[in-house]
């Protein structure tokens, strides 16, 4: 999945820590109503190049950090 954000800076709120977003995904998750359900999870590189992952809506660009 493309986004605009990959490449840049950005901070993650649930880790409290900023890195490059290498990759959005969107996992398969379910179903409800009959609809399949889907997260889509953020893999983020720290400048030590250790990587995690973190759902999409907590990352922001590290220039509008907190």
């Amino acid at each position: 999945m493309t986004h605009p954000w990959i490449g840049q800076t950005v901070y993650d709120i649930a880790s409290g820590q900023t890195g490059t977003l290498a990759a959005v995904v969107e996992e398969p998750t379910g179903f409800a109503s009959g609809a399949p359900r889907v997260a889509r999870l953020a893999y983020v590189r720290s400048a030590k190049q250790v990587e995690w992952s973190t759902a999409l809506g907590n990352l922001s660009l590290a220039s509008a950090a907190p």
